[in-house]
This record gives C-alpha cells, sequence and structure tokens, in this order.
C-alpha cells in the first residue's frame, strides 16, 4: 500500500471523530444544562491550554523512534478523555473530560502533517488529496449525526467521538508510514529539542506567520461554537444543519484536491490574504442572520476562510523552518492557530452569543481584518520568495 492511501485512511480515521465533535459538542453540552457562557469557556480551555501543551507534547514525540508511536498513544489518550464526558460531574467534570480529550487528539494532527507534507514532496503527489480525503468523511459524519440526532439523545455524540479516537490509535499503528522522527536514528536530547523551539520563536517572520494564521482561523470561534445553535434558533432541522456543515467542508475538499496547481501558482502569501478577505466578508454576512438560501453559498466561503489559510500556513512555517525542528514547529502553528487565540475567541464567543446572540460574528470580523494586515505584511516580507 503506497504512502497516499496510508495516509488518506488516517485522516478519514481521524476527521470521523472531528466531523462530529466540532459541529455538535455544543449541542451535547447545551443538553448537560450548560449556558453559552459555560460551553464557551469548556470548548476554550484546551486550546488556551495549547501553546503549552502542543510544543511539550511536540517536543515528548520527537524523542520517539517512529513518528506513528506517541500518535497511537496520544489517540489513546484521547479515547478515554471523551469516554468521560459522558460521566462527568457537573460544569468541571466536563472540562477536564474535554481538555484531556482534546489536548492528546489535537497533537495528532500537526503530527501527520509533517509526515504527509514530507511524503507528498518526495512521491510526488498532492498533499491535499489525504488531507481532502479527511475532509470528505467530516462531511459524511457530520451528516450521518445530523440524521442520527432526529431519533437518539446527546450522549451519542460522546460516544461517536470516543470511538472516532480508537480508530484514529488503530489507524495510526496500522495505516501510518514507519517514518523515523530522525534519519540518522540519533535522538537528540530533550535539552537540544527544546533549544530548537526558542530559536524558531526568536524568528520575527515566523512569529507574524504564526499571529496571522491564528487571527484568520480563531476568527472561525464564534461559528464553530455556535452557529449550529443559532442555525436550531432559527428553525433550522439537524439535518439541514449537516447538510450547511457539509457544504463548507465540501468546498474544502474541492479546494484541496483539485486547485493544487493554482494554489502553488499563488503561493502560500497571497492565498493568506485571499482567505482574510473572504473571512471579513463571510462573518459580516453572518452577523445579519441570513437566510437558509444564502447561507449554502455563505458556506462555501470556507474554502477560502480554512481551506487556502491553513494550507497557506503550513507551507509557510515549513518553508520558515529548519527540518530538524519540522514537529515543534507545525505544533506551535497549531498551537496558536487552532490553540490559543481559537481559545481566547471562543471563551469571549460563549459571552457574546449571551449577550448579542448572531451579532458576535461582527468580533470575528475584526479579528479578520487584523489578520488580512498580518497577511499584507508577511506577504511584503516573504512573497518575493517562491515555494512549490
Amino acid at each position: 500500500m503506497n504512502s497516499l492511501t496510508r495516509l488518506s485512511v488516517f485522516y478519514v480515521a481521524i476527521y470521523l471523530g472531528t466531523g462530529v465533535s466540532l459541529p455538535y459538542i455544543s449541542i451535547f453540552l447545551r443538553d448537560r444544562g450548560m449556558s453559552g457562557a459555560a460551553i464557551g469557556l469548556i470548548l476554550a480551555i484546551p486550546m488556551l491550554a495549547r501553546p503549552f501543551t502542543g510544543p511539550a507534547l511536540a517536543v515528548w514525540a520527537d524523542g520517539f523512534t517512529l513518528r506513528r508511536t506517541p500518535m497511537v498513544l496520544l489517540a489513546l489518550g484521547a479515547a478515554l478523555g471523551y469516554a468521560a464526558l459522558l460521566i462527568a460531574p457537573g460544569a468541571l467534570g466536563l472540562a477536564v473530560a474535554w481538555l484531556v480529550g482534546q489536548t492528546l487528539l489535537s497533537t495528532v494532527s500537526p503530527l501527520v502533517d509533517v509526515i504527509a507534507l514530507r511524503r507528498a514532496r518526495a512521491e510526488g503527489f498532492n498533499y491535499g488529496l489525504p488531507r481532502g480525503t479527511g475532509s470528505a468523511a467530516f462531511v459524511v459524519a457530520n451528516l450521518v449525526m445530523g440524521f442520527v440526532l432526529t431519533v437518539a439523545a446527546p450522549n451519542i455524540i460522546a460516544i461517536w467521538i470516543a470511538t472516532a479516537a480508537l480508530l484514529t490509535a488503530l489507524a495510526a499503528a496500522v495505516f501510518v508510514p514507519p517514518e523515523r522522527v530522525h534519519a540518522e536514528g540519533a535522538r537528540p536530547v530533550g535539552a537540544e529539542r527544546w533549544k530548537g523551539l526558542s530559536t524558531l520563536m526568536r524568528d520575527r517572520t515566523f512569529v507574524l506567520a504564526l499571529l496571522t494564521a491564528g487571527l484568520i482561523q480563531g476568527a472561525h470561534a464564534f461559528y464553530y461554537g455556535f452557529s449550529t445553535i443559532i442555525w436550531r434558533e432559527q428553525g433550522i432541522s439537524n439535518v439541514l444543519i449537516g447538510c450547511l456543515w457539509g457544504v463548507g467542508v465540501a468546498a474544502e475538499v474541492a479546494f484541496m484536491w483539485f486547485l493544487e496547481p493554482w494554489r502553488r501558482k499563488v503561493g502560500p502569501e497571497k492565498l493568506m490574504i485571499l482567505g482574510a478577505a473572504a473571512a471579513m466578508v463571510r462573518w459580516i454576512a453572518y452577523a445579519f442572520t441570513p437566510p437558509l438560501w444564502l447561507l449554502f453559498p455563505l458556506q462555501a466561503l470556507h474554502a477560502l476562510t480554512f481551506a487556502a489559510s491553513f494550507l497557506a500556513s503550513l507551507r509557510l512555517i515549513e518553508k520558515l523552518t529548519p527540518p530538524a525542528s519540522a514537529s515543534a514547529a507545525q505544533a506551535i502553528n497549531s498551537a496558536l492557530s487552532m490553540g490559543f487565540v481559537l481559545g481566547l475567541a471562543t471563551m469571549f464567543s460563549g459571552r457574546l452569543f449571551d449577550a448579542f446572540g448572531p451579532h458576535g460574528y461582527w468580533a470575528m470580523a475584526g479579528m479578520a481584518a487584523l489578520g488580512l494586515a498580518g497577511a499584507i505584511a508577511l506577504n511584503r516580507r516573504t512573497g518575493h520568495v517562491q515555494m512549490s
């Protein structure tokens, strides 16, 4: 079995869980009696912790011989955390269970991204193919859960994501290529790995790339946390809500599968600008509570607001990082863009939702505007250097 197929299977496993946890965990927490503020805080805690947990776990992962070994252990731990949601007592118990599950599973993605990016370059396939296959699994999972929730209690959400984490551990052990962390077989001591991390954080262009990606991805916080609740309050059914999420991710998949030549021609810096500009348009439109027919084309903008900026950030971080620090660099990127910045925005999104309802999207438009300014500055610094 070639690397493309192996990695595609693994991405399917991990996104079968994300396709349910991301759109529907707020429904589970709402069913457990949590307010908007409490939901925002519970969802935000692992993201806020990720700048510390992400790099620490990445440095720990770099101490293994094979990259897939820590991925198996992390996914198993995540499954236990998600399963604990079913018995967690009150807000504190739910917060701890969610912290464990999300912290461990969120570290798996940047680790496999390092493998996928390297294999894609060495074997000549498009990284977007396996990653996009995972996104396709996301669509299937959220559509299926939309139907399941019409007949099952919200507890099925926690059961699903715990099971998916177990499948992720199995897929990591069986399908992820046995790539060595260090090609020469030597494993640097922990102090040396932390030194490389410190060097990265002193690079101003690297930090600017991190912050820019963080602002653009962080501007999705209100959408991730509360769009499902808002659409439900508009009278949109669970099935149609699943379809809306599906359209967004389907657009993401199409971008990753079919626009690779165009992406290479445009370059990561300009892609980041495009993603930020699309995010401003999208969140301003959502603040006006658009009707169902308009939500579908707006959801298609996910191809730019998420996919374009995500791929751009991966390529930029790879471009700005020495190979020996690749895992740590991508973990830091994930820790900020899908971690700390997104976590802060999610925490405040809960209060925005309680106070302003859909108008909380205005704050997300403001974040996207800051991301656009950062992307323009980044293009001036690095855009003259070509990268495939």
